[in-house]
């Protein structure tokens, strides 16, 4: 493909996204395909010669559509949001381009350079503390990571680092392995399965804290596992607080448990995947008091402020904490300008080596946005939520399961498990609305999230509308039930 012909063919592309999202919400939300239904429809080996690329448009339609979950369907209300904006297109489109590698400062000054800068422009959207940012010489700084889990086993790593060193400095001769065999990572038993997964990949023992009624994790619950394991001669190293939870959007109590880390030189880490973007609305910034406590925080502006995937923004007050644990420096990655102290090379700040231009998305949002645009988009999911809230209220037969502080609501049938489990197998099995559930004690749940950045609030008194519907059926073929 030549320049002339990508002329046209990217204009036709950006007509067919244009066109694909305005009418998504006419495409079954929820794919009815069966497992391996994708490779009898394409040949068995790459075609020798070049193809039409009118035969590859058309077989996106017939070939990949079809198996496609619409996750920017307004009559999507599954998992988490996965942002998407046009400026972000806009932007990634121009990261394609350049293609860079910007493991370092020198392989692409730019890339390296605004991506600094964007983490401290977010960093004051969310009023973090001065310590987490690079402006002015600071000892912290933001990196963008591909996910949530990455950002919380780097931060697991380098806690392992520094507790190794601190040990070692103390009893020399202890060798790693012994270390590793005492160190235990903490984490609410709400808290994402990515918590755990970090500890199993570092090697040490992962805790789950049991949570209060309010599935919230408390001081003195972490206290009393700290104290268990101290007593049985481990070495409590890493903590992670969660700020909405995966299950039901539930909230650490980090005023509390940031003060115990900081007394017993706990690694702090704070996850707050979906719900940080929420935290640039004052009304919500009190969620992320006690962060000053932490030695790291993410969370994912790829989920609820617009920046298409993969960008998940990670801030740590000590940036050598960090770079520490993971630097290397091969002669021909180095360069002239690495030790001056005015930049970072990112790749001592993440698992890969090569990073793109992600910095770039973040960048045509917030200016085209700008900061009440952003707000005034997640104030719009959190009512909406309410909105949903309050109908599932006036329904005696169902129950809300969780408090509901964003754009999340946990709610199901009154009854047993088994009828929720009927309840969310119709729902999906119609595929109007695509839902997922959560369990919450010994309860299944069902969660429904605003996730679209097209909802409104007719979808939502749709689905509610199809939901009781559903809800009627199933009851009226169960008596018992009622």
């Amino acid at each position: 493909m030549e320049a002339g012909e990508f002329r046209r063919r990217g204009r036709e592309m950006v007509d067919y996204i244009a066109d694909y999202l305005e009418g998504i919400e006419a495409r079954q939300v929820y794919p009815d395909v069966e497992p391996g239904y994708l490779r009898p429809l394409i040949p068995g080996c790459a075609p020798q010669e070049p193809e039409a690329y009118e035969d590859i448009m058309r077989d996106v339609e017939r070939v990949i559509m079809p198996g496609v979950t619409h996750w920017h369907s307004p009559r999507f209300f599954a998992y988490f949001p996965t942002a998407s904006s046009y400026p972000a297109m806009l932007a990634d489109m121009l990261c394609g381009a350049i293609g860079c590698i910007g493991f370092s400062w020198a392989a692409s000054p730019a890339c390296t350079e605004l991506e600094t800068v964007m983490l401290d422009w977010l960093g004051k959207m969310l009023q973090l503390p001065a310590a987490f940012l690079a402006e002015k010489g600071g000892a912290g700084g933001g990196v963008i990571q591909g996910s949530a889990s990455e950002a919380t086993l780097m931060a697991l790593l380098a806690a392992r680092s520094r507790a190794t060193r601190r040990l070692q400095a103390a009893r020399p001769g202890l060798t790693e392995a012994a270390v590793m065999e005492k160190l235990v990572a903490y984490a609410s038993d709400q808290a994402h399965c990515s918590v755990e997964r970090a500890a199993l990949i570092g090697g040490v023992t992962f805790r789950a804290v049991p949570s209060d009624g309010k599935f919230a994790m408390r001081a003195s619950a972490l206290q009393e596992a700290l104290q268990r394991d101290k007593a049985a001669g481990l070495v409590p190293f890493f903590v992670v607080a969660t700020l909405g939870t995966t299950p039901c959007c539930s909230f650490d109590r980090l005023s509390e448990v940031g003060p115990v880390c900081n007394r017993e030189d706990l690694w702090l880490h704070v996850d707050a995947a979906y719900a940080g973007s929420a935290f640039i609305c004052p009304e919500f910034r009190p969620l992320l008091d006690g962060v000053e406590c932490a030695h790291s925080f993410n969370f994912n502006p790829h989920k609820w402020l617009l920046v298409n995937f993969d960008c998940s923004a990670m801030w740590v007050r000590k940036r050598a904490d960090l770079t520490g644990a993971f630097k290397l420096d091969p002669l021909y990655l180095q360069h002239n300008h690495q030790d001056s102290g005015l930049i970072t090379d990112y790749r001592h700040w993440q698992l890969p080596l090569g990073r793109r231009f992600r910095s770039l998305k973040m960048w045509f949002v917030f200016r085209m946005y700008g900061v009440s645009g952003l707000q005034a988009h997640i104030r719009k999911h959190v009512r909406l939520a309410h909105e949903f809230e309050a109908a599932v209220q006036r329904d005696p037969r169902f129950e809300i399961c969780a408090e509901v502080t964003l754009g999340l609501v946990c709610f199901r049938l009154k009854g047993p498990n088994k009828l929720n489990e009927e309840l969310l197998d119709h729902i999906n099995g119609a595929r109007e609305i695509h839902l997922v559930p959560c369990r919450l004690r010994d309860r299944f749940v069902l969660r429904f999230a605003i996730c679209s950045r097209a909802a409104e609030s007719a979808h939502v008194q749709r689905a509610w509308a199809h939901i009781q519907a559903l809800a009627t059926a199933l009851l009226a073929a169960r008596p018992e039930a009622r």
